[in-house]
């Protein structure tokens, strides 16, 4: 074999060693990649807290009082006022479930108080004072009605089945008619009735956030 031949195949055997040589350095490496690498961590879903009872900075139940918290019995403040828990009815519609809670206040004046948790993206919970309103013998029209001078339009009516607790002064279960109304600046106004009675009517003051705090808990 001539010189030349011989470097010929030196090279040419030189050239597949380092071929060879690299392939096997890429394919360790890649195992080694495949081996240290880790599916990315899933990462729990955080849930937010309940939205305020109107628009405001803040959460129920972590910067404000949770009034779904409230018991028969507890001595609360509401706007400052001190008020007693009476009873309350658990109520439900149309898949819609709510509680009104019944206070006294200091005067002995009694107020009811409406906890629910409105559907949305996040849900938020409303939280609403009412004051009986006399009525003068009206009932509730399915058109437009006009209250102390103020035009009120229809919202919902129907009839909820409620469940009472403590002393509400009525029966412990039982059905409940009521008709909502709104006027052109947001007042609202809701019509009542227990077991076909006679109906009441009240209107209702929306709560701002940390308007409600628990002084006192029920024995």
């Amino acid at each position: 074999m001539s010189m030349t031949s011989m470097v010929v195949l030196g090279l040419s055997i030189a050239t597949v060693l380092l071929l060879l040589g690299a392939f096997w350095a890429t394919l360790r490496q890649d195992r080694k990649g495949r081996r240290t690498s880790t599916p990315p961590a899933e990462v729990a879903a955080i849930e937010t807290p309940l939205g305020a009872p109107v628009s405001g900075p803040g959460h129920v139940g972590t910067d404000y009082t949770d009034p779904r918290t409230i018991r028969i019995g507890d001595r609360i403040e509401v706007l400052g006022a001190p008020a007693r828990v009476l009873g309350a009815m658990h109520i439900s519609w149309q898949g819609q479930q709510w509680v009104e809670f019944l206070l006294r206040d200091a005067s002995r004046r009694y107020q009811w108080l409406s906890v629910e948790v409105r559907a949305g993206d996040p849900p938020h919970l409303e939280v609403q004072l009412w004051n009986e309103v006399p009525t003068q013998g009206m009932v509730p029209a399915k058109s437009m009605i006009i209250m102390e001078g103020v035009e009120f339009f229809p919202m919902d009516r129907g009839t909820a089945a409620f469940r009472s607790e403590g002393d509400t002064g009525n029966p412990d279960r039982g059905l409940l008619d009521f008709a909502d109304y709104r006027s052109s600046d947001g007042r609202l106004l809701s019509f009542e009735r227990i077991q076909g009675g006679s109906w009441t009517a009240s209107y209702a003051q929306p709560l701002p956030p940390g308007s409600i705090s628990i002084v006192r808990r029920a024995s």
